[in-house]
């Protein structure tokens, strides 16, 4: 609710500033009157290269995002728009982080008493204990969510064709907080047919480090395997055999520097070669620094022996979803350089063909320092239906080359200095359907409390990767103007 007052507040100020305005000589507005676009997403996917489970297990993940924006104009020239969003998800990943909070181990031939006093019912529980990397969200981390704010000012020159912005951002997760800060210059030129724009931000990230369980506790106990986490619970190697041997690579050692940062710069130019055609070009140079792996990922090496916890019996079928109740300890976390350079480039080019039908093509390529290339290419094609309604048919296609430290499943080496068995990291090419539809009310005819409804925007995409993994997405915004 004071949240609510503050935005009221803001709205006043704006009106009161444009009635004492209202005496000099007029001057188009940049944004005629405050807008506010309620915008939603609902995702689902699913897989079978979960890499927090190093390269294998299930992926399934939902993810609901509702964001509000607003934006602002505190006079002629200057707009403040404020994003306020969060993502509230489940995860099989997330919650693999502690495969071993799903239920109680329990060694065979302990005696448990229950009820209230020590004459009640004894029971004697065996193998209770059910680890999978294949089980979908459970335990306590199954479940998240992430949060962020921002706020963005911009300012127009009186005759337009000069625009510069300043931003500011935060976001925060269970496992690392972000600040941001940026800004940008666009230009005008010949008769507003040529736009050139720069831009660049910072982001300033410090992990809070979430392990997975063996390996933050194997650290906690210093490797005593009959201690904290380990008491009481049986390893077996890889032929079902009891086990003491099991140790995390060279040993296992915190994050020290929990620090990441991304520095972006970016250029965009634009032309309209005809009433019926524009071209744009965009360049981003983009620097990462600090810890950029995930800790919470998982690697398996296949040089070294394989130890396990759970089931005996259903190791032979661990890479299978039939396995229920084993579940493999880690070699080591994700290792990764600390720095890397992206570059992607690329260009736009929209058609427009008559008042029912246009093009819109997107292409992009993208290549880094750890040895990913990728080419990107997407086709939409506007259909005005009538007056109101548009629908949009799109497509995507994307590729990409493997990271030089990808490797699936049991194939990193432990002799390596940098691994990961991360899948978004591997070599893949997907496609992305897409059907939108979109209605648009410039008179504002239908009405919310003092806010008229400007448009209404839906969009469906199936997303599928050659590797079997797939998800879907539905996305809406509601855009509203203050009266």
């Amino acid at each position: 609710m004071k949240n609510l007052f503050i935005i009221v507040a803001i709205f006043s100020l704006g009106k009161i500033i444009a009635q004492n305005d209202s005496s000099k000589e007029y001057k188009k507005r940049v944004l005629e009157s405050a807008e506010v676009d309620f915008l939603s997403s609902y995702y689902v996917q699913n897989g079978k290269n979960a890499s927090v489970t190093g390269g294998i297990g299930n992926e399934h993940l939902t993810d609901f995002t509702p964001t509000i924006v607003v934006s602002i104009p505190l006079n002629e020239d200057d707009i403040l728009t404020v994003d306020a969003g969060i993502s509230t998800y489940t995860s099989a990943s997330s919650s693999n982080g502690n495969p071993f909070d799903r239920n109680i181990q329990v060694p065979s031939g302990t005696r448990i008493v229950t009820g209230a006093s020590s004459s009640s019912k004894e029971t004697t529980y065996t193998n209770v204990f059910s680890p999978t990397p294949w089980a979908a969200s459970t335990g306590a981390s199954r479940q998240d969510t992430w949060a962020s704010f921002s706020l963005d000012y911009s300012h127009s020159s009186d005759n337009r064709n000069t625009i510069w912005n300043a931003d500011a951002s935060v976001a925060t997760e269970y496992d690392y907080f972000s600040i941001g800060f940026g800004g940008g210059l666009l230009k005008q030129f010949n008769e507003k047919n040529t736009t050139l724009g720069l831009s660049a931000k910072v982001y300033l990230d410090i992990w809070k480090p979430v392990y997975p369980t063996e390996l933050k506790a194997y650290e906690a106990v210093n490797g005593n395997l009959n201690l904290g986490f380990f008491s009481g619970i049986t390893i077996y190697d890889q032929n079902g055999n009891e086990s003491t041997n099991w140790s995390p690579i060279s040993g296992f050692s915190l994050i020290q520097d929990k620090s990441r940062n991304s520095y972006s710069a970016s250029i965009r130019f634009s032309q309209i070669l005809s009433k019926n055609a524009q071209i744009s070009f965009f360049l981003d140079v983009v620097k990462q620094q600090g810890w950029l792996s995930n800790p919470l990922q998982r690697v398996y090496f296949g040089d070294i022996p394989n130890y396990y916890i759970g089931n005996p019996s259903s190791i032979p079928n661990y890479t299978s979803f039939t396995n229920k109740d084993v579940f493999q300890l880690a070699d080591d976390i994700e290792r990764m350089p600390n720095s890397r350079f992206k570059i992607p480039i690329g260009m736009r080019f929209n058609y427009y063909i008559n008042e029912y039908l246009a093009l819109r093509t997107y292409y992009r390529y993208y290549f880094d320092d750890w040895g990913v290339n990728s080419n990107t290419a997407n086709l939409e094609v506007p259909i005005k239906v009538s007056e109101k309604f548009t629908f949009y048919p799109a497509f995507r296609y994307y590729n990409q080359t493997h990271a030089d430290y990808f490797a699936p499943y049991e194939q990193n080496l432990s002799t390596g200095t940098y691994y990961t068995s991360d899948y978004d990291l591997s070599k893949f090419s997907a496609q992305q359907y897409g059907l939108g539809v979109g209605y648009t009310d410039i008179f504002t005819k239908y009405h919310l409390l003092k806010f008229g409804l400007k448009s209404i925007n839906l969009r469906y995409s199936a997303y599928r990767r050659n590797s079997g993994f797939k998800a879907n997405i539905i996305t809406g915004g509601f855009t509203f103007v203050l009266d």
